[in-house]
């Protein structure tokens, strides 16, 4: 059965992991999503004592509500294909470090964001070096069963499945899959959407639902905040090529809504918008 997920960030800011867990299971969620960004307080997570750990690990127990998958964006401040070497040490520190606590927390899938650098110039390099160390990823992750996910892209280095694919072409593991994201795949006027779905379908591993405002000629895009209904992606369309192709993974709502007045509407909401086209397609009948 098709599981439902929703992120981390959409759910209140500096409550407890039993209170999130209990929180998503009231919505009618299965699983959270834990997010690692770039800021201190989260990338501290990944040196969690036994103790922190076991905490996490029992909310889970308690609530019945999984953490199926880490979204692991901490690696914008320290990029694999940085031109730094500390940096892309740093990064891949914090591999090594996400691989383990996944391994204790019961994580499937770490969701890297497909970038080669965030803050610096891109160049033949950085492809160069990203390509190299998520290789030596791919391979901390193999070792503990844990699945690499790489996001689709508010970013043009890894902006569609197509691209994905030629870099899995370099290493071709089980162990490393694409996640995409139906807002950023039809952000990009380049990206034939239903094509990019039917070429990936065999490496997708999750996906997310958010929606973005297109990239234009005198448009940057909008890849966050942009309510659901409002944006360019065609989730019926979407969904039912999916449901066509045989995917059965899980979904994840992609929401920002952990500081706003009201987290929980904002979450009902989304999924009043988004339950009618996930069911025309043949998706959560229950």
């Amino acid at each position: 059965m098709t599981t439902l997920g929703i992120y981390e960030k959409a759910l209140p800011r500096g409550i407890s992991w039993v209170e999130r867990l209990t929180l998503a299971k009231e919505l009618g969620f299965d699983f959270v999503e834990m997010s690692i960004d770039e800021t201190d307080e989260r990338l501290d997570r990944l040196t969690w004592d036994k103790k922190q750990r076991k905490e996490v690990i029992d909310a889970v127990h308690d609530t019945g509500v999984k953490i199926l998958s880490i979204c692991l964006s901490g690696h914008r401040r320290f990029p694999f294909g940085s031109k730094d070497a500390s940096a892309r040490k740093k990064a891949l520190e914090i591999m090594a470090q996400a691989v383990d606590l996944a391994s204790d927390l019961g994580v499937r899938t770490i969701q890297l964001a497909g970038y080669d650098v965030y803050y610096e110039e891109k160049t033949i390099a950085s492809r160069n070096y990203f390509i190299e160390n998520l290789k030596k990823a791919v391979t901390l992750a193999a070792a503990k069963e844990v699945v690499l996910s790489i996001e689709i892209m508010d970013d043009p280095f890894i902006n569609s499945i197509s691209k994905f694919l030629k870099i899995k072409k370099q290493i071709p593991s089980p162990y490393l899959q694409v996640y995409p994201d139906l807002g950023n795949l039809s952000a990009w006027s380049e990206n034939d959407v239903g094509y990019e779905l039917e070429a990936g379908i065999s490496q997708i591993s999750a996906i997310h639902l958010k929606d973005t405002l297109a990239v234009t000629a005198d448009f940057d895009g909008k890849f966050k905040g942009v309510p659901f209904g409002t944006g360019c992606v065609d989730f019926s369309g979407c969904l039912k090529t999916l449901k066509r192709l045989g995917y059965s993974g899980p979904f994840l709502i992609e929401m920002w809504s952990e500081t706003s007045s009201d987290p929980k509407k904002e979450i009902e909401d989304a999924k009043e918008f988004l339950f009618p086209y996930l069911k025309e397609a043949g998706y959560f009948e229950r």
